[in-house]
């Protein structure tokens, strides 16, 4: 598999800043937890921007389509902040012949409890398994894009 990632931003790259008292997104944690992992397939990575994805805006979603548009990998990893990944993931479905799959963190993967590597596991899963569409890979489910929603309640992604 050649494997592109788009990073966004979003909780799985956030970093604490303890003079700040504050989060912001930080480097993508993507490349260090697929390093640690030690996968067997290559992959590139690109930076679309570093936002909450409550702060992303049509034109970051237009930005993001053009580069999984022009990038010449048919696997597409998208990390992306939970609270605006379908309006995203919607955004792309139509997009012919690539194998797209969107994951995130509900906390940061700094963190020692963050569930981003797991997430990031089953997105790889999902692009070697699935085939060509766009989907979200979270918590342990892999949903179709058009199908699926977050339940902030619960804190969780589910079919609808």
């Amino acid at each position: 598999m050649q494997l592109h990632i788009i990073t966004t931003g979003g909780t799985i790259d956030k970093v604490y800043f303890d003079a700040k008292s504050d989060y912001q997104v930080g480097e993508p944690a993507i490349i260090d937890i697929l390093n640690n992992m030690a996968v067997n397939f290559s992959f590139t990575v690109s930076i679309a921007f570093q936002k909450d994805s409550l702060d992303m805006t049509a034109a970051d979603r237009d930005m993001l389509r053009e580069q999984v548009l022009s990038c010449t990998e048919n696997h597409v990893l998208i990390t992306h902040g939970t609270d605006s990944m379908v309006a995203s993931a919607l955004t792309l479905i139509d997009i012919p012949d690539k194998c797209i799959v969107l994951t995130g963190a509900m906390k940061p993967a700094a963190f020692i409890n963050s569930d981003a590597m797991f997430n990031i596991g089953c997105a790889l899963g999902a692009l070697q398994s699935k085939p060509a569409g766009v989907y979200i890979a979270m918590n342990g489910s892999v949903f179709n894009a058009d199908r699926v929603s977050k339940n902030v309640t619960k804190n969780i992604f589910e079919e609808v």
